[in-house]
Protein backbone atom coordinates (compact mmCIF):
# COMPACT_ATOMS: atom_id res chain seq x y z
CA UNK A 1 0.00 0.00 0.00
CA UNK A 2 1.45 3.32 -1.31
CA UNK A 3 1.93 6.19 1.35
CA UNK A 4 -0.78 7.98 0.14
CA UNK A 5 -3.40 5.73 -0.02
CA UNK A 6 -2.05 4.59 3.90
CA UNK A 7 -2.43 8.36 4.68
CA UNK A 8 -6.21 8.49 3.29
CA UNK A 9 -7.89 5.71 5.07
CA UNK A 10 -5.66 6.50 8.02
CA UNK A 11 -6.75 10.28 8.08
CA UNK A 12 -9.81 11.02 5.99
CA UNK A 13 -13.31 10.04 8.47
CA UNK A 14 -15.15 9.57 4.12
CA UNK A 15 -12.88 7.11 3.51
CA UNK A 16 -14.25 4.03 6.33
CA UNK A 17 -14.44 0.69 5.23
CA UNK A 18 -18.32 0.61 4.62
CA UNK A 19 -18.03 3.67 2.26
CA UNK A 20 -14.95 2.46 0.04
CA UNK A 21 -16.97 0.19 -2.62
CA UNK A 22 -19.45 3.61 -3.40
CA UNK A 23 -15.74 5.44 -3.55
CA UNK A 24 -14.32 3.39 -6.12
CA UNK A 25 -17.26 2.55 -7.86
CA UNK A 26 -18.39 4.38 -11.20
CA UNK A 27 -20.61 6.68 -8.96
CA UNK A 28 -21.19 8.79 -11.64
CA UNK A 29 -24.35 6.89 -12.83
CA UNK A 30 -25.50 8.62 -9.55
CA UNK A 31 -25.35 12.43 -11.03
CA UNK A 32 -28.87 12.01 -12.43
CA UNK A 33 -30.27 9.64 -9.86
CA UNK A 34 -28.50 10.49 -6.63
CA UNK A 35 -27.07 13.74 -6.68
CA UNK A 36 -26.38 14.14 -3.39
CA UNK A 37 -24.37 10.96 -2.61
CA UNK A 38 -22.54 11.90 -5.97
CA UNK A 39 -21.79 15.56 -4.64
CA UNK A 40 -20.53 13.87 -1.24
CA UNK A 41 -18.28 11.06 -3.57
CA UNK A 42 -16.58 14.33 -5.20
CA UNK A 43 -16.28 16.44 -2.37
CA UNK A 44 -15.06 13.31 -0.08
CA UNK A 45 -12.28 12.55 -2.83
CA UNK A 46 -11.52 16.39 -3.50
CA UNK A 47 -10.69 17.09 0.45
CA UNK A 48 -8.60 13.88 0.77
CA UNK A 49 -6.59 14.67 -2.82
CA UNK A 50 -5.79 18.54 -1.05
CA UNK A 51 -5.03 17.15 2.32
CA UNK A 52 -2.82 14.76 1.37
CA UNK A 53 -1.24 16.73 -1.28
CA UNK A 54 -0.97 19.48 1.83
CA UNK A 55 1.20 16.60 3.69
CA UNK A 56 3.46 15.73 1.15
CA UNK A 57 1.81 12.50 0.30
CA UNK A 58 1.35 12.87 -3.46
CA UNK A 59 4.28 13.33 -6.20
CA UNK A 60 7.44 13.59 -4.54
CA UNK A 61 10.58 16.05 -6.00
CA UNK A 62 13.43 13.71 -4.15
CA UNK A 63 15.52 14.97 -0.78
CA UNK A 64 17.79 18.36 0.11
CA UNK A 65 19.19 18.06 3.71
CA UNK A 66 18.55 20.94 6.00
CA UNK A 67 20.65 23.66 6.25
CA UNK A 68 22.21 25.06 9.14
CA UNK A 69 21.62 21.90 11.85
CA UNK A 70 24.05 19.39 12.05
CA UNK A 71 20.71 16.97 12.45
CA UNK A 72 21.22 16.98 8.14
CA UNK A 73 25.17 15.56 8.78
CA UNK A 74 22.99 12.47 10.47
CA UNK A 75 20.69 11.93 7.50
CA UNK A 76 17.73 14.13 8.36
CA UNK A 77 17.11 15.26 4.76
CA UNK A 78 13.79 16.93 4.08
CA UNK A 79 11.74 15.52 1.54
CA UNK A 80 10.58 17.82 -0.99
CA UNK A 81 6.99 17.02 -2.43
CA UNK A 82 4.74 19.09 -4.79
CA UNK A 83 2.05 20.80 -2.43
CA UNK A 84 0.53 22.72 -4.30
CA UNK A 85 -0.02 21.05 -7.52
CA UNK A 86 -1.36 17.25 -8.32
CA UNK A 87 -0.24 15.91 -11.33
CA UNK A 88 -3.03 13.10 -12.37
CA UNK A 89 -1.53 10.33 -14.05
CA UNK A 90 -1.36 6.48 -13.96
CA UNK A 91 1.05 6.73 -10.98
CA UNK A 92 -2.12 8.48 -8.83
CA UNK A 93 -4.19 5.74 -10.06
CA UNK A 94 -1.62 2.97 -9.38
CA UNK A 95 -1.02 4.66 -5.41
CA UNK A 96 -4.63 4.91 -4.82
CA UNK A 97 -5.61 1.44 -6.13
CA UNK A 98 -6.55 -1.31 -3.09
CA UNK A 99 -6.29 -5.24 -3.77
CA UNK A 100 -10.09 -5.65 -2.73
CA UNK A 101 -11.80 -2.74 -4.69
CA UNK A 102 -8.83 -1.96 -7.30
CA UNK A 103 -8.77 1.63 -8.96
CA UNK A 104 -11.09 4.57 -7.90
CA UNK A 105 -13.31 4.48 -11.20
CA UNK A 106 -14.58 7.83 -11.20
CA UNK A 107 -11.44 9.84 -10.31
CA UNK A 108 -11.89 11.41 -14.09
CA UNK A 109 -15.37 12.74 -12.84
CA UNK A 110 -13.77 13.91 -9.38
CA UNK A 111 -11.33 16.22 -11.44
CA UNK A 112 -13.96 17.71 -13.86
CA UNK A 113 -15.62 18.61 -11.31
CA UNK A 114 -12.92 20.28 -9.29
CA UNK A 115 -12.14 22.12 -12.80
CA UNK A 116 -15.83 23.05 -13.27
CA UNK A 117 -16.03 25.54 -10.14
CA UNK A 118 -11.62 26.08 -10.01
CA UNK A 119 -10.57 24.69 -7.09
CA UNK A 120 -8.24 22.91 -9.46
CA UNK A 121 -7.26 25.02 -12.03
CA UNK A 122 -4.54 23.35 -14.85
CA UNK A 123 -1.17 24.63 -14.56
CA UNK A 124 -0.31 26.24 -17.82
CA UNK A 125 -4.03 28.11 -17.31
CA UNK A 126 -2.92 29.18 -14.00
CA UNK A 127 0.19 30.57 -15.30
CA UNK A 128 -0.92 32.79 -18.19
CA UNK A 129 -4.47 33.81 -16.91
CA UNK A 130 -4.81 35.97 -13.75
CA UNK A 131 -7.73 35.26 -11.39
CA UNK A 132 -8.06 31.93 -12.69
CA UNK A 133 -9.21 30.82 -9.45
CA UNK A 134 -11.81 33.33 -9.13
CA UNK A 135 -13.24 33.85 -12.44
CA UNK A 136 -16.53 32.60 -12.45
CA UNK A 137 -17.33 32.54 -15.75
CA UNK A 138 -14.30 31.12 -16.86
CA UNK A 139 -14.60 27.72 -18.66
CA UNK A 140 -11.75 25.26 -19.67
CA UNK A 141 -11.78 24.33 -23.21
CA UNK A 142 -9.38 20.84 -24.03
CA UNK A 143 -7.49 21.20 -27.38
CA UNK A 144 -7.96 17.66 -27.46
CA UNK A 145 -11.42 17.05 -26.83
CA UNK A 146 -12.26 19.24 -30.19
CA UNK A 147 -9.92 16.72 -32.46
CA UNK A 148 -11.82 14.31 -35.07
CA UNK A 149 -11.39 11.05 -33.05
CA UNK A 150 -13.19 12.58 -30.17
CA UNK A 151 -16.09 14.58 -31.82
CA UNK A 152 -16.65 10.64 -33.14
CA UNK A 153 -16.61 9.08 -30.46
CA UNK A 154 -18.25 11.21 -27.79
CA UNK A 155 -21.61 10.82 -31.30
CA UNK A 156 -21.21 7.09 -31.01
CA UNK A 157 -21.57 7.48 -27.32
CA UNK A 158 -24.57 9.72 -27.29
CA UNK A 159 -26.53 7.32 -30.16
CA UNK A 160 -25.80 4.40 -28.18
CA UNK A 161 -27.30 6.35 -24.91
CA UNK A 162 -30.35 7.78 -27.33
CA UNK A 163 -31.14 4.08 -28.96
CA UNK A 164 -30.41 1.40 -25.75
CA UNK A 165 -31.06 4.53 -22.86
CA UNK A 166 -27.33 3.52 -21.64
CA UNK A 167 -25.99 6.66 -19.53
CA UNK A 168 -22.79 8.37 -19.86
CA UNK A 169 -19.51 6.43 -18.41
CA UNK A 170 -17.03 7.90 -16.00
CA UNK A 171 -14.45 10.23 -18.11
CA UNK A 172 -11.23 8.91 -18.76
CA UNK A 173 -8.49 10.82 -15.83
CA UNK A 174 -5.90 12.53 -18.28
CA UNK A 175 -2.78 13.65 -17.62
CA UNK A 176 -2.48 17.50 -16.41
CA UNK A 177 -0.96 18.80 -13.54
CA UNK A 178 -3.26 21.10 -11.47
CA UNK A 179 -2.69 23.46 -9.00
CA UNK A 180 -4.74 22.92 -5.82
CA UNK A 181 -6.40 26.25 -4.94
CA UNK A 182 -7.06 25.46 -1.17
CA UNK A 183 -3.46 25.08 -0.89
CA UNK A 184 -2.59 28.02 -2.50
CA UNK A 185 -4.47 30.13 -0.63
CA UNK A 186 -3.62 28.78 2.68
CA UNK A 187 0.14 28.41 1.87
CA UNK A 188 -0.08 32.38 0.59
CA UNK A 189 -1.99 33.87 3.78
CA UNK A 190 1.00 31.65 5.82
CA UNK A 191 3.36 33.55 4.07
CA UNK A 192 1.95 36.94 4.25
CA UNK A 193 1.79 36.27 8.13
CA UNK A 194 4.73 34.93 8.59
CA UNK A 195 6.89 37.63 6.53
CA UNK A 196 5.22 40.92 8.60
CA UNK A 197 5.25 38.93 12.07
CA UNK A 198 7.15 41.01 14.32
CA UNK A 199 6.57 44.37 12.53
CA UNK A 200 10.09 44.11 9.97
CA UNK A 201 11.50 47.12 8.67
CA UNK A 202 11.90 47.44 4.99
CA UNK A 203 14.64 45.91 4.50
CA UNK A 204 13.69 42.59 6.52
CA UNK A 205 10.62 42.74 3.68
CA UNK A 206 13.57 42.60 0.83
CA UNK A 207 14.94 39.07 -0.11
CA UNK A 208 16.38 37.18 -2.92
CA UNK A 209 14.20 33.73 -4.84
CA UNK A 210 16.95 31.56 -3.13
CA UNK A 211 16.17 32.94 0.51
CA UNK A 212 12.33 32.85 0.12
CA UNK A 213 12.40 29.80 -0.64
CA UNK A 214 14.65 28.44 2.46
CA UNK A 215 12.22 30.60 4.86
CA UNK A 216 8.92 29.67 3.27
CA UNK A 217 10.02 25.95 2.27
CA UNK A 218 7.78 24.22 5.04
CA UNK A 219 5.20 26.98 5.29
CA UNK A 220 2.27 24.51 5.10
CA UNK A 221 4.23 21.31 6.51
CA UNK A 222 7.02 20.81 8.76
CA UNK A 223 8.27 17.28 7.68
CA UNK A 224 8.44 18.52 3.87
CA UNK A 225 9.57 21.14 1.50
CA UNK A 226 7.66 23.18 -1.09
CA UNK A 227 8.53 22.19 -4.99
CA UNK A 228 10.29 24.25 -6.83
CA UNK A 229 7.06 24.36 -9.27
CA UNK A 230 4.95 25.38 -6.04
CA UNK A 231 7.42 27.71 -5.42
CA UNK A 232 6.58 29.28 -8.98
CA UNK A 233 3.17 29.15 -8.15
CA UNK A 234 2.87 30.37 -5.08
CA UNK A 235 5.53 33.45 -6.00
CA UNK A 236 3.11 34.12 -9.23
CA UNK A 237 -0.06 34.19 -7.03
CA UNK A 238 1.28 36.60 -4.57
CA UNK A 239 2.68 39.16 -6.93
CA UNK A 240 0.10 39.03 -9.69
CA UNK A 241 -3.52 37.83 -7.80
CA UNK A 242 -2.56 39.28 -4.16
CA UNK A 243 -0.63 42.34 -5.04
CA UNK A 244 1.27 41.52 -2.14
CA UNK A 245 4.46 41.02 -3.52
CA UNK A 246 6.98 42.73 -6.48
CA UNK A 247 8.46 39.43 -7.72
CA UNK A 248 11.41 39.99 -10.88
CA UNK A 249 12.01 36.17 -10.95
CA UNK A 250 15.09 37.06 -9.00
CA UNK A 251 14.19 39.70 -5.89
CA UNK A 252 10.92 39.53 -3.96
CA UNK A 253 10.01 42.46 -1.85
CA UNK A 254 6.37 42.22 0.04
CA UNK A 255 4.44 45.17 0.46
CA UNK A 256 5.06 47.75 3.09
CA UNK A 257 1.67 50.03 4.05
CA UNK A 258 -0.49 51.21 1.13
CA UNK A 259 2.47 51.85 -1.18
CA UNK A 260 2.74 49.82 -4.26
CA UNK A 261 5.77 47.32 -4.09
CA UNK A 262 8.14 48.15 -6.77
CA UNK A 263 11.68 46.95 -7.36
CA UNK A 264 14.63 48.88 -8.02
CA UNK A 265 18.10 48.52 -8.24
CA UNK A 266 18.55 48.73 -5.04
CA UNK A 267 16.55 46.37 -3.71
CA UNK A 268 18.51 43.75 -5.97
CA UNK A 269 21.37 45.08 -4.21
CA UNK A 270 20.11 44.48 -0.85
CA UNK A 271 18.98 41.26 -1.66
CA UNK A 272 22.06 39.98 -3.28
CA UNK A 273 24.19 41.55 0.23
CA UNK A 274 21.65 39.29 2.12
CA UNK A 275 21.74 36.04 0.45
CA UNK A 276 25.85 36.44 0.29
CA UNK A 277 25.48 36.97 4.23
CA UNK A 278 23.09 33.57 4.68
CA UNK A 279 25.71 31.51 2.65
CA UNK A 280 28.70 32.74 4.42
CA UNK A 281 26.88 32.28 7.45
CA UNK A 282 26.13 28.47 6.59
CA UNK A 283 29.83 28.13 5.19
CA UNK A 284 31.26 29.34 9.08
CA UNK A 285 29.04 26.70 10.51
CA UNK A 286 30.23 24.07 8.26
CA UNK A 287 34.15 24.90 8.80
CA UNK A 288 33.38 24.73 12.46
CA UNK A 289 31.69 21.67 12.17
CA UNK A 290 34.75 20.18 10.54
CA UNK A 291 37.34 21.87 12.80
CA UNK A 292 35.02 19.96 15.88
CA UNK A 293 35.26 16.70 13.86
CA UNK A 294 39.05 17.43 13.01
CA UNK A 295 39.80 18.16 16.32
CA UNK A 296 38.17 14.60 17.36
CA UNK A 297 39.75 12.76 15.08
CA UNK A 298 43.36 13.92 16.31
CA UNK A 299 41.98 13.61 19.78
CA UNK A 300 41.36 9.82 18.74
CA UNK A 301 44.54 9.06 16.65
CA UNK A 302 46.59 10.17 20.22
CA UNK A 303 44.73 7.82 22.21
CA UNK A 304 45.29 4.88 19.48
CA UNK A 305 49.24 6.07 19.15
CA UNK A 306 48.79 7.14 15.80
CA UNK A 307 50.86 9.84 15.37
CA UNK A 308 51.14 10.14 11.39
CA UNK A 309 46.80 10.25 11.45
CA UNK A 310 46.91 12.68 14.47
CA UNK A 311 49.46 15.29 12.49
CA UNK A 312 47.59 15.17 9.54
CA UNK A 313 44.23 16.06 11.12
CA UNK A 314 46.09 18.79 13.09
CA UNK A 315 47.33 20.05 9.86
CA UNK A 316 43.94 19.94 8.15
CA UNK A 317 42.60 21.30 10.48
CA UNK A 318 44.84 24.06 10.89
CA UNK A 319 44.03 24.62 6.92
CA UNK A 320 40.37 24.89 8.20
CA UNK A 321 40.76 27.12 10.70
CA UNK A 322 42.69 29.48 8.49
CA UNK A 323 39.71 29.20 5.47
CA UNK A 324 37.26 30.11 8.99
CA UNK A 325 39.14 33.38 9.60
CA UNK A 326 38.68 34.53 6.42
CA UNK A 327 35.31 33.79 6.59
CA UNK A 328 34.79 35.42 9.33
CA UNK A 329 36.70 38.24 8.10
CA UNK A 330 34.30 38.83 5.13
CA UNK A 331 31.24 38.03 6.81
CA UNK A 332 32.06 41.16 9.77
CA UNK A 333 32.94 43.33 6.48
CA UNK A 334 29.46 42.49 4.92
CA UNK A 335 27.54 42.66 8.31
CA UNK A 336 29.15 46.34 8.80
CA UNK A 337 27.84 47.14 5.06
CA UNK A 338 25.02 46.20 5.87
CA UNK A 339 24.16 48.06 9.10
CA UNK A 340 25.43 51.01 7.23
CA UNK A 341 22.21 50.02 4.49
CA UNK A 342 20.08 49.31 7.28
CA UNK A 343 21.05 52.75 8.63
CA UNK A 344 20.55 54.70 5.83
CA UNK A 345 17.03 53.34 4.64
CA UNK A 346 15.96 54.52 8.02
CA UNK A 347 17.47 58.26 7.57
CA UNK A 348 15.62 58.06 4.05
CA UNK A 349 12.48 57.17 5.48
CA UNK A 350 12.74 59.52 8.28
CA UNK A 351 13.78 62.52 6.05
CA UNK A 352 10.86 61.40 3.66
CA UNK A 353 8.28 61.59 6.75
CA UNK A 354 9.94 64.82 8.02
CA UNK A 355 9.73 66.41 4.39
CA UNK A 356 6.07 65.32 4.52
CA UNK A 357 5.29 66.49 7.52
CA UNK A 358 6.86 70.00 6.42
CA UNK A 359 4.35 69.47 3.67
CA UNK A 360 1.56 69.21 5.43
CA UNK A 361 2.66 72.01 8.16
CA UNK A 362 2.87 74.36 4.95
CA UNK A 363 -0.48 73.64 3.86
CA UNK A 364 -1.93 74.23 7.04
CA UNK A 365 0.02 77.85 7.25
CA UNK A 366 -1.06 78.46 3.63
CA UNK A 367 -5.44 77.41 4.91
CA UNK A 368 -4.27 80.18 8.00
CA UNK A 369 -3.14 82.55 5.82
CA UNK A 370 0.09 83.41 8.18
CA UNK A 371 0.55 85.15 11.38
CA UNK A 372 -1.11 88.82 10.57
CA UNK A 373 -4.09 87.27 9.25
CA UNK A 374 -4.42 85.61 12.74
CA UNK A 375 -3.44 89.04 14.13
CA UNK A 376 -6.38 90.45 11.86
CA UNK A 377 -8.76 87.70 12.95
CA UNK A 378 -8.13 88.06 17.02
CA UNK A 379 -8.80 91.69 16.68
CA UNK A 380 -11.82 91.24 14.82
CA UNK A 381 -13.16 88.62 17.17
CA UNK A 382 -12.22 91.32 19.75
CA UNK A 383 -13.99 94.34 18.28
CA UNK A 384 -16.92 92.18 17.93
CA UNK A 385 -16.61 90.45 21.41
CA UNK A 386 -16.68 94.35 23.02
CA UNK A 387 -20.26 95.21 20.93
CA UNK A 388 -21.58 92.14 22.51
CA UNK A 389 -20.68 93.38 25.78
CA UNK A 390 -22.23 96.52 25.03
CA UNK A 391 -25.00 95.71 23.51
CA UNK A 392 -25.77 93.70 27.02
CA UNK A 393 -24.56 97.20 28.65
CA UNK A 394 -27.74 98.95 26.79
CA UNK A 395 -29.88 96.44 27.20
CA UNK A 396 -30.05 95.59 30.94
CA UNK A 397 -30.44 99.89 31.44
CA UNK A 398 -33.49 99.75 28.76
CA UNK A 399 -35.29 97.36 31.05
CA UNK A 400 -37.61 97.80 34.44
CA UNK A 401 -36.00 99.57 37.37
CA UNK A 402 -36.31 97.28 40.61
CA UNK A 403 -36.53 98.88 44.03
CA UNK A 404 -33.84 97.48 46.13
CA UNK A 405 -35.15 98.08 49.50
CA UNK A 406 -38.62 96.07 48.41
CA UNK A 407 -36.09 93.05 47.41
CA UNK A 408 -34.81 93.18 50.76
CA UNK A 409 -38.40 93.24 52.66
CA UNK A 410 -39.40 90.81 50.68
CA UNK A 411 -36.45 88.02 51.28
CA UNK A 412 -36.41 89.20 54.74
CA UNK A 413 -40.50 88.04 54.75
CA UNK A 414 -39.36 84.75 53.36
CA UNK A 415 -36.41 84.12 55.87
CA UNK A 416 -39.10 84.76 58.42
CA UNK A 417 -41.79 82.35 57.13
CA UNK A 418 -39.37 79.58 56.70
CA UNK A 419 -38.03 80.39 60.26
CA UNK A 420 -41.40 80.18 61.71
CA UNK A 421 -42.35 77.11 60.01
CA UNK A 422 -39.02 75.64 60.97
CA UNK A 423 -39.76 76.27 64.97
CA UNK A 424 -43.46 75.32 64.26
CA UNK A 425 -42.28 71.41 62.95
CA UNK A 426 -39.72 71.19 66.16
CA UNK A 427 -42.44 72.51 68.22
CA UNK A 428 -44.47 69.80 66.85
CA UNK A 429 -42.22 67.11 67.43
CA UNK A 430 -41.66 68.45 70.90
CA UNK A 431 -44.87 67.80 71.93
CA UNK A 432 -45.06 64.48 70.08
CA UNK A 433 -41.48 63.43 72.27
CA UNK A 434 -43.87 65.14 75.63
CA UNK A 435 -47.34 62.80 74.87
CA UNK A 436 -45.29 59.86 74.08
CA UNK A 437 -43.20 59.94 77.39
CA UNK A 438 -46.53 60.68 79.16
CA UNK A 439 -47.99 57.69 77.98
CA UNK A 440 -44.90 55.52 78.52
CA UNK A 441 -45.32 56.85 82.39
CA UNK A 442 -48.06 56.69 82.74
CA UNK A 443 -48.03 52.46 81.37
CA UNK A 444 -45.31 52.20 84.04
CA UNK A 445 -47.07 53.30 87.21
CA UNK A 446 -50.30 51.15 86.01
CA UNK A 447 -47.98 48.10 85.70
CA UNK A 448 -46.04 49.42 89.36
CA UNK A 449 -50.15 49.73 90.66
CA UNK A 450 -51.14 46.47 89.07
CA UNK A 451 -47.63 45.25 90.67
CA UNK A 452 -48.39 46.31 94.14
CA UNK A 453 -52.05 45.54 94.25
CA UNK A 454 -51.29 41.75 93.22
CA UNK A 455 -48.31 41.53 95.98
CA UNK A 456 -51.10 43.33 98.31
CA UNK A 457 -53.42 40.62 97.60
CA UNK A 458 -50.72 37.74 98.27
CA UNK A 459 -50.11 39.18 101.20
CA UNK A 460 -53.78 39.41 102.62
CA UNK A 461 -53.83 35.61 101.20
CA UNK A 462 -50.92 35.07 102.97
CA UNK A 463 -52.66 36.16 106.28
CA UNK A 464 -55.62 34.51 105.84
CA UNK A 465 -54.46 31.84 105.59
CA UNK A 466 -52.39 32.05 108.53
CA UNK A 467 -55.23 33.16 110.55
CA UNK A 468 -57.40 30.09 109.19
CA UNK A 469 -54.21 27.80 110.75
CA UNK A 470 -54.10 29.26 113.83
CA UNK A 471 -58.18 29.16 114.25
CA UNK A 472 -57.71 25.52 113.41
CA UNK A 473 -55.05 24.55 115.88
CA UNK A 474 -57.34 26.89 118.72
CA UNK A 475 -60.49 24.90 118.08
CA UNK A 476 -58.19 21.45 118.48
CA UNK A 477 -58.68 21.38 122.65
CA UNK A 478 -62.31 22.50 122.44
CA UNK A 479 -63.57 19.56 120.66
CA UNK A 480 -61.30 17.46 123.04
CA UNK A 481 -63.94 18.59 125.88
Amino acid sequence: MSDLLNYILNNEEAFRRNRLPSLYSDFTLQKQTNPDGYAVNVAAWEQALNRAAKRGYTSSRGTRARSGSLSSQKGADSKITDHLILRTDESLLRDLELPEWGRPVALGAVIEEAMKKHSMVPLPIFMTTAGSLRKSQWRLIDPGALSPLNIINWGFRQLKGFVIGESDTSPKLQVQELVLGQNLEEAANLTIKKAMAGNPSKLDLICSKESFTENFATILHDATELSSSDFDVLLLYLSRDCGVIAYDGKTVKFKSGDECPQITHQDTTIASIKTLLSTISKQVMNLEAKIAGLTASAKTALANKNRISALSAVKSKKMVEYNLSQRLATLAQLEEVYSKIEQAADQVEIVQVMEASTGVLRGMHTKIGGAERVEDVVEELREEMAKVDEIGSIMSEAGPVIDEGEIDDELEALEKGDREAREEKEAEETRKKLAELDSTKQASDEAARKAQASKDLESELANSIDRLSNMSVEDQPLNAK
